[in-house]
């Protein structure tokens, strides 16, 4: 017998659980079912290509034996097994990125589930045991007819050593607590199977016994359906039905959002059922984590994840394909080469976007609830898809200057459907947050003429605005771009003209002390408040988009800007009399600078010499009060 100790992962999942941070304690039936099915799973899968793993074993099967003399729950399958090592690793093992983080966050909120996670469903059973003994025997492993026994109270150790079992599979004893005994009850568990595990496509089989002339015969029941719940018609479906797949494909305990089951037909068969999860597992965006559905073959599991069904930018959503039309020996190689399954992505990708029409259309709170989580990552198809851009455009939401709250978004029909007359294009600007956009000079002269402007915070929303290019006839327009036109009259033209007269020399002194910072320097048109602001020239990224570049490890060079000024603001005023009068005045380098340097923090961008802006700043204001 070999003592090991649990990960510091595990010892804290096992306190969170222990602990009832779950209230449907019953759950853990269902966990412990679906991971016996998973290992039948894997064992028919491993038999296509290693068909003697079946001969002369025993059938496909999950059995539940209540034994009320030892008040022991039985839950045994005869699936693929585990070695030593596998049990070592599976069972007392969480290596997970990012699952500290996870923890600590769980143990703030003490409400969010950790089942699923982690792949952490066994551990569900200490809701009602305060003992787990494990013994598993691993299909064709070099340990031949070795089994092996794993025990624990749940602690802070587990035991690990050789056991006896006369064929492969994993039997999993409860130790059950003295007030979960009713869980012995052969009603209790029909009920539970009924309510939980109907749908499993493998046989749950109930063990009784009945005594008769001084004998006892022991039986087994089959109390699930078992038939594969996608390949019923959807009229025999409950929705409760569709919910517990959900969990037992997922582990995730909130119920989704929406889901679409449908059957293609024609030169590709197959069948789809896939949701749109209400939450974000915490590993989403981890690049390590393969994402994707289930790929069923003729109802046989052949891949858990399969990334080929769907783009990467519906990644978010869960669920299972099943197709009569590929080989049951299929890889993710073959899948790569595949005409049938490019088929059944397009076909899928197509009923996914179809769903999340209609949900924004019928239920639009629950689609701000989707596009608040997983919004970003629909952008991406976008950019990179251009196939479906038109269509993802529309589900697109924005906050704006019209939103009365941070949480108010519109589509981009809202916005054209309010556009001013005369305005010819979509205005957005992109920044780090809604607040700081809000207070944002590139702003005021569209403000100044009524337009409303869409305020973009991901990182993602540059390129994606400029993949929609056009929605609706109307072209989108980066109001930060030094090459915006806003529309004008005759009369407007003439008065920027008057307005722009006697700034030659404040202009010519300006690009000598901007010389090597800003690419030009100019007088400004779409300013009202501000004196100056720093515009993008051709090809420049916003100042948020190459701090998130760089954030990520990457060098980026930051863009030109060109400098614009106010000929309307008093201070500009100024500072062009000053210039026309003396342009070697030694104030107007200092007020120039310092002019700059407040137009790199008014668009997000670092100071390039803080103590020297500071310096200035203060001989400024000194000179101001001294008179």
């Amino acid at each position: 017998m070999t003592e090991h100790t649990f990960q510091a992962e595990v010892g804290r999942v096992l306190s969170l659980v222990i602990n009832s941070l779950y209230s449907n304690k019953e759950i853990f039936l269902r966990e412990l079912i679906s991971n016996a099915s998973d290992a039948l799973d894997k064992l028919r899968f491993r038999a296509i290509t290693e068909p003697k793993l079946l001969e002369g074993e025993p059938e496909l099967v999950v059995r539940l034996r209540p034994d009320k003399e030892r008040g022991v729950l039985v839950v045994e399958d005869t699936g693929i097994g585990m070695t030593e090592a596998e049990l070592v690793e599976n069972l007392g093992t969480v290596a997970r990125s990012g699952s500290q983080a996870f923890l600590a966050k769980l143990e703030e909120k003490k409400n969010v589930s950790i089942i699923g996670q982690f792949g952490v469903g066994f551990y569900s059973a200490y809701l009602v045991a305060d003992r787990v003994e494990v013994v598993s025997r691993a299909a064709g492993s070099a340990d031949g007819d070795r089994a092996f026994r794993w025990t624990s109270n749940g602690k802070d150790t587990f035991t690990v050593e050789p056991a006896e079992r006369a064929s492969r599979g994993t039997t999993i004893e409860l130790h059950l607590k003295p007030d979960q005994k009713q869980l012995l009850d052969q009603w209790s568990l029909r009920d539970l199977v009924r309510r939980y595990s109907d749908y499993i496509a493998y046989p749950i089989e109930l063990e009784s016994k009945e005594t008769a002339n001084g004998k006892t015969e022991t039986k087994f029941e089959r109390i699930n359906k078992g038939a594969a719940l996608w390949q019923r018609p959807k009229n025999e479906i409950t929705d409760e039905q569709y919910e517990e797949l959900y969990r037992h494909l997922t582990h995730d305990f909130d119920a989704p959002l929406a889901r679409t089951h449908f059957r293609a037909e024609g030169n590709v068969e197959f069948v789809g059922l896939l949701w749109i999860p209400k939450q974000a597992p915490f590993d989403l965006d981890d690049p390590r984590k393969q994402r994707g559905v289930r790929l069923f073959v003729k109802r046989v599991l052949v891949m858990d994840d399969c990334d080929a069904v769907l783009p990467q930018w519906l990644r978010f959503a869960r669920g299972l394909v099943d197709s009569d039309d590929l080989p049951l020996n299929v890889s993710r190689e073959l899948l790569q080469d595949s005409s049938t399954l490019r088929t059944i992505k397009k076909a899928v990708t197509r009923k996914v976007v179809d769903l999340l029409d209609e949900v924004a259309k019928d239920k639009p709170e629950d689609y701000k609830t989707f596009w608040t989580t997983f919004g970003r990552i629909l952008k991406e198809g976008i950019v990179v898809d251009g196939e479906w851009k038109e269509r993802l455009a529309k589900l697109t939401r924005w906050a704006s200057t019209s939103s009365s709250s941070a949480d108010e978004l519109f589509s981009l029909e809202q916005y054209v459907e309010r556009m001013k007359e005369g305005q010819d294009a979509i205005y957005y600007v992109t920044g780090e947050s809604r607040d700081l956009l809000l207070g944002s000079p590139y702003l005021e002269a569209l403000k100044a003429r009524g337009y409303e402007v869409l305020l973009m915070t991901d990182a993602v929303d540059t390129w994606t605005a400029e993949a929609i290019g056009e929605f609706g006839g109307k072209k989108l327009v980066n109001a930060m771009r030094a090459d915006v036109k806003l529309p004008e009259t005759d009369d407007d033209k003439k008065k920027a003209e008057d307005a722009s007269k006697g700034f030659e020399a404040l202009i010519s002194v300006a690009k000598k002390a901007l010389e090597g910072k800003v690419a030009d320097v100019r007088t400004s048109g779409r300013l009202v408040d501000s004196p100056a602001v720093l515009v993008l020239a051709h090809g420049a990224m916003p100042a948020h988009l190459e701090k998130v570049i760089r954030q990520s490890g990457k060098e980026v060079p930051r863009g030109k800007r060109d400098f614009e000024l106010n000929p309307a603001h008093d201070a500009v005023k100024r500072l062009a009399a000053i210039a026309a009068e003396n342009p070697s005045d030694p104030r107007l380098d200092d007020f120039i600078v310092v002019l700059y340097e407040q137009s790199l923090l008014a668009e997000g961008s670092p100071l390039e010499d803080p103590n020297g802006f500071a310096k200035r700043l203060t001989s400024l204001l000194t000179q101001a009060v001294g008179r």
